[in-house]
């Protein structure tokens, strides 16, 4: 007899405390300092998403500061090329993954000895004669990065598949095939290694079937999401086809470790959480509340939809369209005030200058709580700027335009 599906029903108030706390925003997780910190940040929340933007300290490293104080970069670059904790791969994007995860990429690395894909398949026609001589030059010479490989004749660098340098796209698909790892980088270029000489010899390399993948990956992004839909679990990361997931939703529901979760205020959607999870997270009491600058690239606002459902925060980055189309700014960074979201603004590291440029700053409307916000924003603005080798602020527009005497007046003191 098949169980019958517990469902659980929950205010929004302890939905958005689950959030919060599954995504280690609440403080209440008692996480070590610097680099040990930042390991069990990547091993919660599954991934961290790289991304080359450099308004700001990039994506990767501002994700793992908002949840570790004394974070500096180096502690991943450390993660990464030393203590090997972490890897790089495609996660929800390109990105830092758990080392104790990897075998749970193989079926995706071995998905490229047989691809289904257009995108696949083209650059395997396109490339894959470079394949063979890339891969014996790393094996000869020892980990490699693509500058290290003379432009091939006729070949322009750009953006571009079709103007790629051939030896970096090479390069590029060993990795996603498993033949190489990243063994560190080099001012931000990926440098490349085999596998056999990265790889811990302790880590796991036993392939998953789907019925594993397909559990593992619901309950990684359960873990991290708190609650979830199921195309928010499909979302989290990459590495699963649907049918799977599926699959592992019904029977993990059927045996009782994962519950169906209703939101009292919008009883039509229909999340899932880890049953341990859900019960303990809904006795969470409301904490006092703290400011957060978050990347746009953070794990907590990159699915936008769910923000909205769970936050009533309606959030677009900007920074890839025309400036003509823009309505607020180049790089949005949401402002996280306790359990609802302040505002936003849109910042630029001018380095050269040590200035933090606040070239938009906007509150939420009907956001009032000012007298409280304001002493902690300042505080975390200006760590923040000196996070980004920044030494002052310079305050542009603000909205309303009312507060922004009251905004600047908070960072003077």
């Amino acid at each position: 007899m098949k169980r019958k599906p517990e469902n659980i029903a929950i205010t929004i108030q302890q939905a958005r405390r689950i959030a919060l706390n599954a995504q280690l925003l609440d403080g209440k997780a008692k996480l070590p300092k610097g680099k040990e910190g930042a390991a069990q940040v990547i091993e919660n929340l599954g991934y961290i998403q790289i991304d080359t933007l450099t308004v700001i300290e990039r994506a990767h490293h501002h994700t793992l500061r908002t949840r570790i104080s004394n974070y500096k970069p180096d502690m991943l670059d450390r993660l990464l090329s030393k203590d090997r904790r972490v890897f790089e791969y495609w996660g929800h994007a390109r990105s830092y993954l758990p080392m104790t995860d990897y075998r749970y990429y193989l079926p995706r690395m071995k998905r490229l000895d047989d691809p289904y894909l257009k995108w696949e398949k083209t650059r395997l026609a396109r490339y894959g004669p470079y394949l063979k001589k890339v891969l014996k030059r790393i094996r000869d010479e020892g980990p490699l990065g693509p500058g290290d490989f003379a432009p091939v004749s006729g070949r322009k660098k750009g953006p571009w598949s079709g103007s790629r340098d051939p030896n970096t796209s090479a390069m590029e698909l060993l990795h996603l095939q498993g033949d190489l790892m990243i063994s560190g980088r080099r001012n931000f270029e990926r440098v490349y290694d085999l596998t056999e000489r990265v790889l811990p010899k302790s880590v796991d390399t036993s392939v998953p079937d789907d019925d594993e993948l397909g559990r593992f990956f619901v309950k990684r992004a359960l873990s991290a999401y708190g609650i979830a839909k199921e195309n928010e679990i499909r979302d989290h990361i990459h590495a699963v086809k649907k049918e799977p997931l599926k699959k592992a939703i019904n029977e993990l529901v059927e045996s009782g470790e994962v519950v169906v979760v209703t939101i009292e205020s919008d009883p039509k959607s229909v999340y899932y959480a880890l049953k341990k999870q859900v019960e303990s997270g809904a006795k969470l009491k409301k904490a006092s509340p703290r400011v957060h600058l978050l990347s746009p690239f953070d794990n907590f606002i990159i699915q936008r939809d769910r923000i909205s459902g769970l936050f009533g925060f309606d959030y677009a980055l900007e920074c890839y369209v025309t400036p003509k189309k823009r309505k607020f700014g180049y790089f949005a960074a949401p402002i996280l005030w306790g359990e609802q979201f302040a505002g936003k603004l849109d910042p630029k590291a001018d380095r050269k200058n040590k200035t933090m440029l606040i070239q938009n700053l906007a509150f939420e409307k009907g956001f009032t709580d000012f007298d409280r916000f304001l002493p902690q924003f300042a505080r975390k603005l200006l760590d923040f700027a000196r996070f980004n080798q920044c030494e002052q602020i310079s305050l542009n527009t603000v909205s309303p335009a009312k507060v922004k005497r009251e905004v600047a007046r908070a960072l003077k003191e």
